[in-house]
């Protein structure tokens, strides 16, 4: 039985997720900013809702990027260095959610990211919590991700690309920044061949949680990121 939580209710302990249905913990307890960041420091997260009330996941394996791991493919490192796209961070979030929103997915009909999912991540981006990472092709919007910080891990939520190596170039130059920032972990959440093929793996989720405990122990700077000027060379 999955318990349902109330808005007072805590979290029950991750070993109770059911990893027979993707790590599912628990049900309700509301999109608070408080409730979602003791949700990432717990290793739970939101993923959709039913009848207005979020589903809460803690997977067992956990998909992981470590920034130093990361695959940047010579095709990649050509395009970053063709300067074809643009990429800013933090100037359009809520673009960023929609277009993830509305973006087709293989083997999906729909999306997670409802309505009351965008107002919950839109307010953590306002209190600095959620950043964006844009790709745009003149002033076009082509591709980007979203995610949040606490203290030297970020966790990735959704990514999205309307040309070819779009999102692949937003990843990249968040893996830059994290490095640069000493961010030690990408919560990944679930297996993709996509974050795979970009230098993802999966760990057993105790060690995923060792690590995250270490990892949001430290101080959070909130606020906008911003793309390094001038942008060192790929």
């Amino acid at each position: 039985m999955v318990p349902f939580l109330g808005p007072l209710d805590r979290f029950p302990p991750v070993g109770m997720a059911q990893d027979e249905i993707g790590g599912l913990l628990a049900v309700g307890g509301g999109l608070q900013p408080d409730r979602l960041l003791d949700a990432y420091r717990r290793g739970i997260f939101p993923w959709g809702t039913v009848d207005g009330h979020p589903l809460w996941y803690s997977p067992d394996p956990r998909m992981v990027l470590f920034p130093e791991e990361f695959r940047l493919t010579r095709s990649l490192r050509k395009t970053l260095r063709a300067g074809k796209f643009t990429v800013r961070f933090d100037t359009n979030f809520a673009g960023v959610m929609d277009a993830c929103a509305s973006t087709p997915r293989a083997g999906q009909d729909g999306t997670w990211i409802t309505p009351e999912m965008k107002e919950a991540y839109v307010r953590l981006h306002e209190l600095g919590w959620a950043h964006s990472v844009e790709t745009y092709a003149g002033d076009v919007l082509v591709g980007g991700l979203y995610g949040l910080a606490i203290g030297r891990m970020f966790y990735g939520e959704s990514m999205f690309s309307h040309r070819t190596d779009a999102s692949k170039v937003a990843f990249a130059h968040l893996v830059r920044y994290l490095v640069s920032n000493q961010l030690g972990m990408i919560d990944c959440q679930m297996y993709t061949d996509h974050l795979a093929s970009l230098g993802g793996r999966e760990i057993p989720r105790d060690a995923f949680l060792t690590r995250l405990t270490a990892l949001t122990a430290n101080p959070t700077s909130r606020g906008p990121w911003s793309v390094a000027q001038p942008e060192p060379a790929w």
